[in-house]
């Protein structure tokens, strides 16, 4: 893709839906390459980090954090889109849905009722999407939040004109490259490594701890196989699915032959 502008730099904007801001703040804490990335790009639009955006200008890059709940996230994501020649979700939510999307898997008026209490009767949240379920996105750089490696790597391969790297290990893969154990096999914890993408260099089984899956699934990933091997494990057949769950709702199908 060609990005320039009439000073030679493309025309950046970073944007946050609904979500925790983790992602925003990741760009923020590229703290060694700011400065290079301020000379490289002409960031107009990035509400966190600036007082004073601009709201017209169109954009060749845009970065959109968090997922679609409400008409406004919408309208905003529409907007982005208008404006953007290249769209880049960024983050768990924005590319899967996220930890908020797990409303789909409940009553949402009994979700709104019990979170809210009567108040909840006067909202109208919707159904929690991925920026792609509402319009067209380019490129997806998952994680929660997403690894600044990673999106330094993005930037630089889309500033020469090539397709960010795509990641399509899965986060078991990494934990075999670093010689790690298998924590669900050699202590049977409910470590979703299997079927998780990788990028996030297997940090937390690294230390010992299971991985929730929080960067999305991994591309080919057999859901089956790996509920099969939670139960084998001692660990009851409603909690691995519930697990598999929690940062990108499986699809019907699966959520049906797994039940």
């Amino acid at each position: 893709m060609t990005t320039a502008t009439t000073n030679g730099r493309p025309t950046v904007g970073v944007f946050g839906l609904t979500g925790c801001s983790g992602d925003q703040l990741v760009v923020l804490n590229c703290e060694d390459q700011l400065l290079e990335l301020a000379s490289l790009l002409d960031l107009r639009d990035f509400t966190t980090a600036a007082s004073d955006p601009d709201r017209d200008t169109p954009l060749d890059l845009a970065f959109v954090e968090g997922a679609v709940v409400s008409p406004r996230d919408e309208a905003t994501v529409r907007r982005v889109r208008e404006r953007a020649k290249c769209l880049i979700a960024i983050g768990s939510c924005a590319v899967w849905g996220g930890v908020i999307a797990l409303d789909r898997l409940f009553d949402r008026a009994a979700l709104l009722r019990d979170i809210y209490g009567d108040a909840g009767a006067g909202f109208n949240p919707l159904p929690a999407r991925a920026v792609h379920e509402v319009v067209p996105v380019d490129y997806a750089i998952t994680g929660c939040p997403i690894e600044k490696d990673e999106f330094l790597s993005a930037v630089s391969q889309i500033l020469q004109g090539f397709p960010p790297l795509a990641q399509v290990n899965p986060v078991c893969a990494e934990c075999r490259m670093q010689e790690h154990g298998c924590l669900l096999l050699d202590k049977g914890l409910p470590c979703c490594g299997a079927v998780t993408l990788g990028g996030c260099h297997a940090r937390c089984p690294a230390l010992g701890v299971a991985c929730i899956g929080c960067r999305g699934p991994a591309p080919d990933i057999n859901v089956e196989g790996t509920v099969a091997a939670f139960v084998a494990h001692g660990i009851p057949l409603e909690e691995a699915r519930r697990r598999l769950a929690v940062f990108a709702p499986l699809p019907e199908p699966v959520l049906a032959e797994v039940a």
